[in-house]
């Protein structure tokens, strides 16, 4: 197919986002958008905001309907599909993520997370929609005995029931994708085979660069960027470093770093890829991360560097769900899917910053708003 022609095919193409309110979602949602796909998501917000669509519309000029929708509950999430018929592809985000949570309640993790993916892939069969990404981790590799990690990596223990959740949903994906391929216990008119893609990333950071997406974690935050940021604004008085003596440069943990919006528009790319009839076999798996690993002391130093504001921490003792050490071989989507990730961790932190100051000057505006109503 033509270039051309495969551009204007991408307007026939709508894609359900599960999760499109989430953090990774919505800034996917913008990035499907802007390259051509029609958007629509599930979210019950239980753990969103749905006002984040609008900065989707600001940045696209696209609107964004959204399927208040729990996807545990499958009378509900048919009826989205059943709405939609012309649904061509699934992005699949939704999902509980705080690995600390998922140590303290593990049965939650179990029964949100993949009671929801077995559902959306239950419709996914039923009405023969043959594209489905599916949102993975690098906590399948649990603590690697190599690094960095390719996707032939063996997957240890998981640290975390979210991490087990993850392994599993890849499981899960997989099984169903080699069922699909025997259309014999399907309806006559629904023969599409499903063609699936785990996208196994790292650990995203950053916001959008106009500022008016990014992460915004409810409560205290238990991701690392997201802890800095607001403890140099002063929402949290000071931030805690879970581990120093870890075996790694500086006894912290390192990590893959990544920005959210590279991470974002190799989900438009996945898609591209699975559309294009590129994949080789029914299942493949990629990693998404910049092939660089960074000890939390390291991106705390960045962050003073990008932002000019010293950060007020402290050392303390190990968590329970972390994994000690892990970074990305990331050659097989750079070849395959032609993804290349664009941001420095100088622009992550930098990024990180501009949206929690965007946050602090929307709620002056909002504060004094309201005092001008009194």
């Amino acid at each position: 197919m033509a270039m051309r022609e495969f551009l204007v095919s991408l307007h026939m193409n709508k894609i359900l986002v599960t999760g499109g309110c989430g953090y990774i979602g919505a800034h996917t949602i913008a990035d499907l958008i802007e390259n051509g796909f029609e958007v629509i998501s599930a979210d019950n917000n239980s753990r969103s905001n749905e006002n984040i669509l609008e900065a989707v519309e600001k940045i696209t000029g696209k609107s964004v309907k959204n399927y208040k929708v729990d996807l545990c509950i499958y009378d509900d999430t048919v009826a989205i599909f059943q709405e939609n018929p012309d649904i061509t592809g699934i992005i699949h985000f939704a999902a509980y993520k705080s690995v600390g949570e998922s140590v303290k309640n593990p049965l939650l993790y179990f029964e949100n997370n993949l009671n929801s993916l077995i559902n959306i892939l239950k419709c996914a069969d039923e009405f023969g929609i043959p594209n489905f990404v599916f949102s993975s981790s690098c906590t399948v590799y649990g603590n690697p005995d190599i690094i960095p990690v390719t996707e032939e990596s063996p997957m240890k223990a998981a640290e975390s029931a979210y991490g087990a959740t993850k392994q599993m949903g890849e499981q899960i994906v997989r099984e169903t994708v080699n069922s699909s391929q025997n259309p014999a216990h399907k309806a006559p008119a629904v023969v599409k085979n499903i063609q699936a893609i785990l996208l196994r990333y790292f650990n995203p950071v950053g916001a959008h660069p106009s500022a008016l997406m990014g992460e915004l974690p409810l409560g205290k935050p238990e991701n690392l960027v997201p802890a800095i940021t607001q403890t140099a604004i002063g929402k949290i008085p000071m931030m805690q470093v879970w581990g120093t003596d870890y075996d790694t440069r500086d006894g912290s943990c390192l990590r893959d770093y990544i920005h959210v919006c590279d991470i974002a528009h190799a989900h438009t790319l996945a898609l591209n890829y699975l559309l294009q009839h590129k994949n080789e076999s029914n299942c493949e798996i990629f990693n998404l991360g910049t092939g660089n690993g960074y000890t939390v002391l390291e991106i705390i130093k960045e962050f003073e560097n990008a932002s000019g504001v010293k950060l007020n921490y402290q050392l303390g003792p190990r968590r329970s769900g972390d994994v000690i050490a892990i970074y990305a071989n990331n050659d097989k989507a750079k070849k395959l899917l032609g993804w290349q990730p664009k941001y420095s961790l100088q622009q992550m932190m930098a990024t990180a910053w501009k949206w929690e100051l965007k946050l602090k000057e929307d709620e002056k505006i909002f504060n004094s708003s309201n005092a001008d109503l009194n």
